[in-house]
Protein backbone atom coordinates (compact mmCIF):
# COMPACT_ATOMS: atom_id res chain seq x y z
CA UNK A 1 0.00 0.00 0.00
CA UNK A 2 0.92 3.54 -0.69
CA UNK A 3 1.50 6.20 2.27
CA UNK A 4 -1.51 7.75 1.98
CA UNK A 5 -3.52 4.50 1.96
CA UNK A 6 -2.11 3.86 5.19
CA UNK A 7 -2.50 6.34 6.57
CA UNK A 8 -6.11 6.44 5.35
CA UNK A 9 -6.46 3.33 6.89
CA UNK A 10 -4.77 4.17 10.42
CA UNK A 11 -7.78 7.41 10.28
CA UNK A 12 -9.99 5.40 10.28
CA UNK A 13 -9.41 2.21 12.39
CA UNK A 14 -8.01 4.60 15.49
CA UNK A 15 -11.38 6.56 14.65
CA UNK A 16 -13.35 3.75 15.04
CA UNK A 17 -11.43 2.07 18.10
CA UNK A 18 -11.84 5.69 20.12
CA UNK A 19 -15.76 5.22 19.26
CA UNK A 20 -15.43 1.96 20.86
CA UNK A 21 -13.68 3.15 24.20
CA UNK A 22 -16.15 6.14 24.25
CA UNK A 23 -18.81 3.39 24.15
CA UNK A 24 -17.38 1.51 27.11
CA UNK A 25 -16.74 4.39 28.84
CA UNK A 26 -20.72 5.34 29.05
CA UNK A 27 -21.76 1.66 29.90
CA UNK A 28 -19.24 1.80 33.06
CA UNK A 29 -20.91 5.53 34.00
CA UNK A 30 -24.16 3.47 33.89
CA UNK A 31 -23.14 0.48 35.82
CA UNK A 32 -21.06 1.87 38.01
CA UNK A 33 -22.52 5.68 38.57
CA UNK A 34 -21.25 8.74 38.03
CA UNK A 35 -18.39 8.44 40.18
CA UNK A 36 -14.51 10.61 39.88
CA UNK A 37 -13.04 7.90 37.78
CA UNK A 38 -16.07 7.03 35.78
CA UNK A 39 -16.25 10.58 34.74
CA UNK A 40 -12.71 11.36 33.92
CA UNK A 41 -12.29 8.19 31.98
CA UNK A 42 -15.94 9.04 29.83
CA UNK A 43 -14.19 12.77 29.26
CA UNK A 44 -10.50 11.34 28.30
CA UNK A 45 -12.38 9.19 26.14
CA UNK A 46 -14.77 12.12 24.70
CA UNK A 47 -11.52 13.97 24.21
CA UNK A 48 -9.86 11.18 22.14
CA UNK A 49 -13.12 10.55 19.73
CA UNK A 50 -12.93 14.51 19.37
CA UNK A 51 -9.54 14.87 18.46
CA UNK A 52 -10.06 11.67 15.55
CA UNK A 53 -13.07 14.07 14.61
CA UNK A 54 -11.02 17.08 14.10
CA UNK A 55 -8.51 15.04 12.00
CA UNK A 56 -11.21 14.01 10.31
CA UNK A 57 -11.62 16.92 9.41
CA UNK A 58 -8.53 17.58 8.86
CA UNK A 59 -8.08 15.65 6.07
CA UNK A 60 -11.23 16.97 4.11
CA UNK A 61 -13.28 13.79 5.09
CA UNK A 62 -16.02 15.55 7.25
CA UNK A 63 -16.50 19.58 7.13
CA UNK A 64 -17.45 21.53 10.75
CA UNK A 65 -20.52 22.87 8.76
CA UNK A 66 -21.83 19.67 7.70
CA UNK A 67 -21.70 18.32 11.54
CA UNK A 68 -23.41 21.02 12.73
CA UNK A 69 -26.07 20.70 10.45
CA UNK A 70 -26.45 17.11 11.70
CA UNK A 71 -26.21 18.39 14.74
CA UNK A 72 -29.57 20.11 14.67
CA UNK A 73 -31.13 17.57 12.80
CA UNK A 74 -30.27 15.08 15.46
CA UNK A 75 -31.70 17.39 18.64
CA UNK A 76 -34.63 17.90 16.43
CA UNK A 77 -35.52 14.14 16.71
CA UNK A 78 -34.41 14.14 19.88
CA UNK A 79 -37.11 16.59 21.11
CA UNK A 80 -39.57 13.55 19.46
CA UNK A 81 -38.90 11.13 21.37
CA UNK A 82 -36.33 11.87 24.31
CA UNK A 83 -36.63 14.72 27.13
CA UNK A 84 -32.78 15.45 26.89
CA UNK A 85 -33.24 18.74 24.74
Amino acid sequence: MNKITDERIQLFTITMEECGELVQACSKVMRRGADEKSLKDLADEAGDVLCMLELLHEWDYISWSDLEDRVQVKRKKLKSWSNLV
